[in-house]
């Protein structure tokens, strides 16, 4: 067995280092009415570059209180894979085009990460404008 700490495949989300900058991974979680929308949006934050990767997840059922009344929806699930230096770029253009008055909008960051994936998520986020 190789030593562990040698051939890191996961490592510190924080330790990556581009130019003489620190940078992480977020991810950005999120909620649609529908896949249509969800895809819609998903597709405008890969053209501005602002995220590498949405996975979307149907079929998901919500239970809220919304103005003193307890609501059921169905939705979809967006989590967008980005930058720490994008989040609030993403968030801006989440609200921007989202049909709810109050979507959930929430960054998340990540621990740890394989540092390949690391390197991919940089790179196919590299033109994105905070």
């Amino acid at each position: 067995m190789e030593n562990a700490t040698k051939h890191a495949i996961c490592a510190p989300a924080r330790r990556h280092r581009t130019g003489e900058k620190m940078e992480r991974v977020v991810f950005v979680y999120t909620t649609y009415p529908s896949v249509v929308e969800a895809e819609k949006a998903g597709r405008v934050l890969l053209a501005r570059e602002l995220t590498a990767c949405v996975n979307i997840l149907p079929g998901m059922v919500s239970l809220y209180r919304w103005q003193g009344t307890v609501e059921r929806g169905e939705e979809a699930v967006m989590i967008i894979k980005t930058r720490a230096s994008l989040a609030e770029a993403v968030c801006a253009a989440v609200k921007e085009m989202h049909a709810y008055a109050t979507p959930a909008i929430l960054v998340i960051p990540i621990e740890s990460v394989d540092q390949t994936y690391l390197a991919w998520i940089l790179a196919e986020t590299e033109g994105g404008k905070p």
